[in-house]
């Protein structure tokens, strides 16, 4: 009989399977680690079939966004957003570019990045259908879902420019932040109006009893999209706070686990990631902390702090570039889940290491793992 204490998601609503994911992910926490796989808005599981095509193994956490359509003739420039209405990036095209580099790291785009956009014939809304069809396929195979939302500025709808939400030095000022966390604006209406299409697709999931690790507004302590870099109490704490009050009340959403997703602290100038501490909502708001790595920068100090801040809550790598090597999980053994990004895991890994990686004892692929009709998980791999 299993007498093991588990932390409570904050939704005390929460379904059956969403609690039993959650105890799962406290259950192998400093034993194991989740693989998992980005893939694009209303592309399928391109880049999780590819994975599988190198390893053989088929990473178990599958990622996905509800994305935006971008226009404009740079759109190619913001294609590492994965708006809806580009094409990918084949894997071999980005080893290519890649190899024909002197010096490359995983943030350096493939040169088709600044050529003139060759648009898809599809809509936002589409794309996002053919995204809830996937994961349901995906989840009957035991996947475990994990979505995010590259949102557009609320005054700009779900098609914007890519600077709309890569905004840099553009982002609200404190007056305009205010308005939009403050309910009878105009701004305010206008997120509403944005937040109510993707929770009628969560509900979609719900309906199916599909759990979701949800991580919205991801790398918040950074410079780059417009919700980043608003610190403290009437900061980034307020959007989140918000968001969690109107998908959970308003909307009755009880299928999410609430994913706060940071970025691994930096000091590099123009593209800063600040303290986790001056953007945290409060331990009651959160029932995972996630950091992104990229540039090989898995500094111990990155899993220690978000360990300490979390209280004793599940932490993950909500996105890498390089995918962390064995030596870095035994050094770093909190971390339950690494997510590459897109095509990012095949331009900044070498083919060796992600089989090796992804056939490590440590980490756990979809045939190591089986779930029942109540969505409790059990390790069934067989070791020697």
């Amino acid at each position: 009989m299993n007498t093991k204490e588990y932390i409570s998601l904050i939704n005390p609503d929460a379904t059956e399977k969403t609690v039993n994911l959650y105890h799962f992910i406290q259950d192998i926490q400093g034993e194991y680690t989740l693989s998992g796989q980005h893939n694009f808005a209303g592309k399928g599981s391109d880049y999780t079939n590819q994975l599988e095509q190198l390893t053989g193994k088929r990473a178990i956490v599958w990622g996905s966004d509800f994305s935006f359509c971008v226009e404009g003739d740079d759109a190619m420039r913001y294609q590492h957003c994965g708006p809806a209405n580009l094409p990918p990036i084949s894997w071999e095209a980005v080893r290519a570019f890649r190899d024909s580099l002197a010096m490359i790291d995983s943030t350096t785009p493939p040169s088709n990045l600044y050529m003139k956009p060759q648009f898809l014939e599809i809509t936002l809304e589409k794309a996002r259908d053919r995204t809830i069809a996937e994961i349901k396929v995906r989840h009957a195979e035991g996947h475990i879902i994990t979505m995010m939302w590259h949102g557009c500025y609320p005054a700009d709808g779900d098609c914007c420019e890519g600077s709309s939400i890569w905004a840099m030095e553009n982002r609200p000022s404190p007056e305009e932040w205010n308005e939009l966390v403050t309910a009878g604006t105009e701004l305010n209406d206008a997120w509403k109006k944005s937040a109510d299409k993707i929770a009628s697709y969560l509900k979609q999931l719900q309906d199916e009893d599909i759990p979701v690790l949800w991580r919205p507004y991801h790398e918040m302590n950074g410079v780059w999209f417009w919700w980043c870099n608003h610190k403290g109490e009437q900061g980034f704490k307020r959007l989140w706070i918000m968001m969690y009050d109107y998908f959970t009340n308003h909307h009755q959403l009880d299928n999410l686990i609430w994913v706060w997703n940071t970025n691994a602290p930096r000091d590099i100038p123009g593209d800063e990631a600040w303290a986790y501490e001056d953007f945290f909502p409060g331990i009651e708001y959160v029932d995972i902390l996630a950091a992104d790595v990229y540039r090989n920068d898995y500094k111990q100090s990155h899993h220690d702090q978000l360990v300490a801040l979390a209280e004793g809550k599940p932490v993950a790598l909500g996105e890498v570039g390089e995918i962390p090597t064995k030596e870095i999980l035994q050094q770093q053994p909190q971390w339950t889940w690494f997510m590459p990004w897109g095509w990012i895991l095949f331009m900044a890994n070498e083919p060796d290491l992600i089989r090796e990686v992804y056939s490590s004892e440590r980490v756990l692929t979809v045939d190591e793992i089986s779930v029942d009709q109540k969505g409790k998980y059990t390790i069934i791999r067989v070791t020697e």
